[in-house]
């Protein structure tokens, strides 16, 4: 999981903390839920106070629980996190949050739970491709929102049924547009795709236009592209609402699944094999002192959570910075910050690893069935952007 949705919580400097962190329960719509929201609301801000929290941020944390939740439609739960009276990041949830998760006053947010409830959520461009060209949209599990338009060559775009001379030449001319055109609309998802990180692709149209499309993609980007025969970019081929929409949900949602077990499965595979000792180099770490070490070196590539593992919960020290983290408050002091914090070692490396562009992944029971229960040990590993001299075999 990229995280860049997380940003918000790390990206301003005037933004030290602490941190209010809240999981609340949305699930109940009876009609009782909002006098029970409204305790539940009252109880948390309640909660907060009495750890230390300021009476700011504690009524805006009690406002925005008791406010209308974000998004479209009703959610399970929603993640508020606040500092200095202000909600910086409020996440609508598809599952309820666990009962014994209580709110937290704490010098980082505390995101662990956040990315365990929303699990994967890989992003996906949506090119709805035709003769002429394509209408981009980029889909998580968020919803959808248009990204790019491709307006080909109009003309020609219909071959004739003829065989004399010119009109062979007009076919001929018909078929440049199409390549033309194909060309177009994969230079525009690959501009996409670079500018929004997207993992994968789907195209959607008539056969022959997706491969003509995907055959122009870039490789790497080819390699991450899947077809549909759904949908299109014909008037009322996919409206919202009818049909063939939830046919091509469907079809887009099971690509976006497909794609997070497969990239889960080669993490696993690859920390499996990494954390052994090659030619005297690991290309994989595991407890919290080397992760601490990579992390102030921006060695993470992606950080593997056990959601079970203990280390998870194993003190660390942190400053403002998010390279300043150590095992030891003196060494974060020498690394420059005069007033460092205790932290969990989950949200100190998160947040280090959103910072430095790398990406989270949640090792589930099923992972652990395939791979062991103790992998990664303690619960926290990480793939690492280039490998550390860890021994000869």
């Amino acid at each position: 999981m990229r995280l860049g949705h997380l940003q918000p919580l790390y990206e301003r400097p005037d933004r030290p903390g602490p941190w209010a962190s809240v999981y609340f329960d949305t699930s109940h719509h009876d009609e009782s839920a909002a006098q029970e929201r409204e305790r539940a609301a009252r109880e948390a801000g309640r909660r907060l106070e009495g750890q230390g929290a300021d009476r700011a941020t504690c009524r805006a944390v009690y406002e925005r629980l008791t406010s209308a939740p974000p998004g479209a439609g009703p959610a399970a739960g929603r993640a508020v996190f606040a500092t200095a009276g202000e909600v910086v990041v409020d996440t609508a949830l598809p599952t309820p949050p666990p009962m014994g998760e209580a709110p937290c006053w704490s010098a980082l947010p505390h995101v662990g739970p956040l990315l365990e409830l929303t699990g994967e959520d890989p992003s996906c461009l949506v090119a709805y491709i035709d003769r002429t060209g394509a209408d981009v949209e980029l889909r998580n599990g968020h919803g959808g929102d248009r990204v790019g338009s491709v307006p080909g060559r109009q003309w020609p775009v219909h071959r004739t049924a003829g065989a004399d001379w010119s009109e062979r030449h007009f076919q001929l001319k018909t078929e440049n547009t199409w390549e033309h055109n194909a060309a177009l609309i994969a230079d525009e998802l690959r501009a996409c795709q670079e500018e929004t990180r997207a993992d994968l692709v789907v195209l959607a149209g008539d056969p022959r236009e997706r491969r003509a499309v995907r055959d122009q993609l870039p490789k790497a980007l080819r390699s991450a592209a899947v077809e549909t025969a759904r949908g299109g970019r014909a008037p009322g081929s996919a409206s919202p609402g009818t049909h063939a929409a939830r046919l091509l949900d469907q079809e887009v949602d099971g690509a976006r699944a497909r794609h997070a077990q497969e990239r889960g499965k080669a993490a696993m595979e690859r920390f499996r094999a990494g954390r052994m000792p090659s030619d005297g180099r690991v290309e994989a770490a595991e407890g919290v002192p080397a992760l601490v070490d990579a992390a102030r070196e921006h060695r993470i590539g992606s950080l593997l959570i056990r959601p079970d593992g203990p280390d998870l919960y194993r003190e660390v020290w942190v400053g403002t910075e998010p390279d300043q983290l150590a095992l030891r408050r003196t060494d974060v002091q020498y690394l420059g910050d005069a007033r460092p914090s205790p932290a969990r070692a989950d949200d100190a490396l998160i947040r280090s690893v959103a910072v430095s562009g790398a990406e989270v992944l949640t090792v589930s029971s099923a992972d652990g069935e395939t791979y062991g229960a103790d992998i990664p040990v303690g619960g926290l590993g990480a793939l690492l952007r280039w490998p550390y001299e860890g021994g000869a075999d």
